[in-house]
């Protein structure tokens, strides 16, 4: 690995150019968490929800301060989407946008989850709600050329039981792009995610490959707690480079941590972004990917969260690049998707200086 003193970085204007041209991919990204506030007004309006009638009023109602006192305080911003995406057609809208908005960011791998459980206050089914957001997936990864899976997520704050019915209403999606599952929700109030170990099984056992959410809060024990219950990938994470032997298990385990940097900062997890352990764990070894967990409520693109990666966190644009193209590799898609999409992200870099190609 290449020390960040070794490696002239380029200035500012050119690394925005080199990191939206790079070809990305983003395997920690939520539905509720990245609505365009555009579409939140007319959601209010059409749907007649109480919220704000102006573009700053929605904007401050949707986007988070740069730092918050807890993971719990910054949960608090997904109750307005929430409310919002109570019925297909609006599913299926932000769905699709959310695609054409990654794509033209040049993410050309994506993954997205939400909590159908969640979209259900009005009456619209599990069923119904998971195709119709699996339906804007489809349609808009054709319009832009993406190509996007979906990550089903139960939620620690809901009872085991309706996790195990979700578990087993998104495996029968599979062929539509549902691949993945996932636990989030409020740790400290449900610290144990084997209380869900049931859905979790019938989730593998239907075929979905497995993450979930750990040490938003609690650090490295809520890390480990999430190793019993074997998953491929775990959402944030950044508390496992407090503890060597933790990073050594993850490592050999091959367990990738889908770090989010300035989510991570807004929920209190670490001081800043200068702070993150992404560059510490990436040069232990440990795998790792970068996304923006949430595009709208950390009001940020992919692109702009690697330049953070490089110009604060100290990371070198090979490092940079390696995590990018690490999660390729961890994405939950079929070998017959990810081998043609390999090869066109290793094509790109071979002429890129930068990144020890040549033109």
């Amino acid at each position: 690995m290449i020390p960040t003193t070794e490696l002239e970085q380029p200035g500012h204007a050119s690394l925005r150019r080199l990191t939206a041209a790079m070809p990305k991919a983003e395997l920690h990204l939520h539905l509720d968490g990245s609505l365009r506030v555009e579409t939140a007004l007319m959601l209010a309006r059409s749907r007649r929800v109480d919220a704000p009638a102006t573009y700053e009023g929605m904007f401050r109602a949707l986007v988070g301060p740069a730092r918050m006192a807890s993971q719990a305080e910054l949960l608090t911003r997904f109750d307005l989407p929430i409310a919002l995406l109570q019925d297909a057609e609006s599913l299926e809208q932000v769905t699709a946008e959310l695609v054409e908005s990654k794509a033209a960011d040049n993410v050309r791998y994506l993954e997205i989850r939400w909590g159908p459980a969640l979209h259900v206050r009005r009456g619209l089914s599990l069923d119904a709600g998971i195709a119709a957001v699996c339906r804007g997936a489809r349609e808009a990864a054709v319009r832009t050329g993406s190509i996007v899976r979906l990550t089903c997520t139960a939620l620690r704050s809901h009872a085991p039981a309706g996790a195990l019915e979700l578990a087993e209403t998104a495996a029968r999606f599979r062929d539509q792009g549902l691949t993945g599952w996932d636990l989030a929700g409020p740790e400290a109030a449900v610290p144990d995610p084997l209380a869900f170990r049931r859905a979790f099984a019938a989730a593998r056992a239907g075929g979905l490959r497995i993450t979930l959410h750990a040490g938003e809060w609690g650090g490295a024990a809520q890390v480990r707690r999430a190793l019993a219950l074997d998953p491929e990938r775990i959402a944030h994470g950044p508390g496992a480079a407090d503890d060597p032997r933790l990073m050594a298990e993850i490592t050999l385990r091959g367990v990738t941590l889908d770090l989010c940097l300035t989510s991570n900062v807004q929920a209190g997890i670490v001081a800043s972004v200068v702070d993150h352990p992404l560059a510490r764990l990436h040069r232990a070894g440990v795998p790792v990917s970068l996304s923006t967990d949430d595009s709208t409520v950390s009001d940020v693109l992919l692109s702009e969260e690697y330049v953070r990666a490089v110009e604060e966190n100290g990371l070198t644009l090979p490092e940079l690049w390696a995590i990018d193209r690490h999660a390729i590799d961890a994405a939950f898609a079929e070998p017959e998707v990810i081998n043609p999409l390999r090869e066109s992200f290793e094509r790109w870099a071979a002429v890129v200086p930068e990144l020890g190609g040549s033109r």
